[in-house]
């Protein structure tokens, strides 16, 4: 367990994680005038959490093991396709999600049609969002 608590990869890791998440609500409450504790566990918005671990434990990678190692590679890698996913499939589902509640409160269906779950609609993010999440993430990395 110790060495586990001193694995500095995990620590930056998770570090990038926890301090989005938790800029996520203190956004929220700026933007919001309320404070909203779910947008701590919660997907989308800024920064983006996904890409600020991916970021940080990159970078973390790259201080302690060089650009030149195997486990830098498959971390940038890895960060990419979260960065892309972030800003691409994940932003498109939640612009689907917000047309498709539109049309479940809005469009005449018959009585035993019943759309009582809306779908989430705040899962992917802007490239603002993943660009904060990405600077944050490599200072995180820089500092751990």
């Amino acid at each position: 367990m110790t060495q586990l608590l001193n694995n500095k990869l995990i620590t930056a890791a998770f570090l990038g994680w926890i301090i989005a998440q938790a800029l996520k609500v203190l956004t929220d409450l700026w933007v919001g005038k309320k404070l909203n504790l779910n947008r701590f566990v919660g997907a989308g918005g800024m920064p983006s959490s996904h890409t600020s671990m991916v970021i940080a434990l990159t970078t973390a990678i790259a201080k302690l093991q060089g650009l030149g190692s195997a486990e830098f590679a498959i971390s940038a890698a890895l960060s990419v396709i979260v960065m892309y996913d972030a800003t691409g499939v994940r932003r498109e589902t939640g612009t689907q999600a917000k047309m498709l509640n539109w049309m479940a409160e809005n469009w005449p269906h018959e009585d035993e049609v019943s759309f009582e779950k809306k779908l989430k609609e705040f899962v992917g993010h802007t490239p603002l969002e993943v660009l904060a999440g990405a600077v944050l993430g490599f200072v995180i990395g820089i500092l751990v």
